[in-house]
């Protein structure tokens, strides 16, 4: 029997709709509702504000093009350490692997905490048990993706569309309210300085975590009926869904209120939902929360399995961690990831996890263009369903625009570069321990 588990492979069973389902569905989660009140903190006006929000949607369709290249020619599943090992060794491909695990690992224990104190507003004598209702949220989404693909794909995509449309009605309510403040007041005299500029990088520090789950369709695309067509429209129709709804959030938010309010509002969509429905706000937003939530927890309950399951078949991991299931499920991958979420909502250990994403987001994405560059020049033979717009150019400059973010980061938030620099240390010894390991 299990060596018949063994020849199972993932199921190409997955389409157009879910890879926007999943990019929509990994990308905005909560952040999207609590942002903006960070952000108001950091930059004085709002035209900064949407400025900051457009250029970092910018980037990520820039982004998008070069990585819609690399997933097609490697449909694989894992993402980027894929294509990071073909052009540049095992080393490479196993560290910048491990980062990508390990920025996505944390976020399902961070969605089912959240969870956990929504579900107390709802049902207050749940109210102290905010772990344990996480921890039973978490084993629900496991039961639901265990059985195979197709459940959890299904799941992703109607929750995805409930999301959206939560938001557009937030969007529209605002709109119609009457705001707080003079709209077209006088523009704020800015004077441009080094703390307006690290301010800046901090803004987008925020807004690129609340981006990130973008490249999500990357971790699928093996499973992808069709990736050659399927995956390039993914990504831009869900990048750009995804820009047009942070710009009207953004845009609302700050219709209805001031930014100096914005800026002392922790959850600044809440304050414009009270504004624009009344008494009926806070149970919106309640409700949007949830359902953003679940959709981002399903989706990052599909994605850390599929980067276990690569970085073991590419013999990174324990060889067991490869194995699927008969629904296609990579399974022991799954139950390792429910397990490591379990300690991280017991020991609040996701905190710096979530803290260290942005800046390993960009190590990883900083490694896949330059592997797209080292790609073209030493593998012009590989079939390319899509190419780059824009080659070399596009990508020079999406490289170019990570690595500045990269540095920015470190200057702004040194506790995870250093952090992140001291894993990168420990990761040729590591390398060498778990291949030696595994081949043995």
């Amino acid at each position: 029997m299990a060596e018949k588990v063994r020849r199972i492979k993932l199921k190409k069973v997955l389409g157009l709709a879910f890879g926007i389902s999943i990019i929509v569905g990994s990308t905005i989660g909560a952040g999207i509702l609590r942002t903006p009140g960070a952000i108001a903190a950091l930059l004085p006006d709002k035209f900064l504000i949407l400025s900051c929000w457009l250029l970092t949607g910018l980037y990520i369709l820039l982004c998008a093009s070069s990585y819609a290249e690399l997933t097609t020619m490697m449909p694989k599943a894992g993402g980027a350490f894929n294509y990071i090992k073909r052009a540049f060794g095992n080393y490479a491909g196993f560290t910048t692997g491990w980062f990508d695990f390990i920025l996505n690992i944390g976020a399902p224990s961070f969605f089912c905490i959240v969870l956990g104190e929504y579900t107390a507003l709802f049902f207050p004598a749940l109210k102290g048990y905010d772990k344990a209702v996480g921890i039973a949220y978490l084993t629900v989404f496991t039961l639901l993706n265990l059985p195979g693909i197709r459940s959890g794909s299904n799941a992703q995509k109607i929750t995805s569309v409930l999301k959206v449309v939560l938001l557009l009605i937030l969007v529209i309510g605002c709109f119609i309210a009457k705001p707080q403040h003079q709209v077209l007041s006088a523009p704020q005299v800015l004077v441009l300085n080094g703390a307006l500029i690290i301010a800046f990088f901090k803004a987008m520090q925020l807004i690129l975590t609340t981006y990130d789950g973008w490249m999500a369709v990357s971790f699928f695309a093996e499973e992808d009926e069709s990736p050659g067509k399927n995956i390039p429209r993914s990504y831009f129709i869900g990048a750009l869904t995804i820009i047009g709804l942070y710009l009207l959030i953004n845009a609302a938010v700050l219709y209805v209120m001031p930014v100096s309010t914005i800026a002392q509002s922790p959850l600044a969509a809440s304050a414009a939902a009270a504004i624009a429905f009344g008494s009926w706000g806070s149970m919106l937003i309640n409700v949007m929360s949830v359902f953003i939530i679940i959709s981002i927890l399903n989706a990052y309950m599909m994605i850390p399995p599929r980067i276990l399951f690569g970085l073991s078949r590419a013999g990174f991991f324990v060889k067991q961690a490869a194995q699927t299931n008969e629904g296609g499920t990579p399974y022991i991958s799954l139950l390792v990831c429910y397990a490591l979420t379990i300690i991280f909502i017991m020991f609040n250990t996701y905190e710096q996890l979530f803290a260290l994403a942005a800046v390993m987001l960009t190590v990883v994405t900083a490694f896949s263009f330059a592997s797209l560059l080292q790609l073209r020049r030493k593998k012009p033979e590989l079939h390319r369903p899509y190419k780059a717009w824009g080659y070399p150019y596009v990508t020079i400059l999406a490289l170019s625009v990570t690595l500045v973010l990269f540095i920015g980061f470190s200057i702004s938030d040194t506790r995870s570069f250093i952090i992140v620099a001291a894993l990168f240390l420990l990761s040729y010894p590591l390398y060498r321990l778990v291949t030696r390991k595994v081949t043995e």
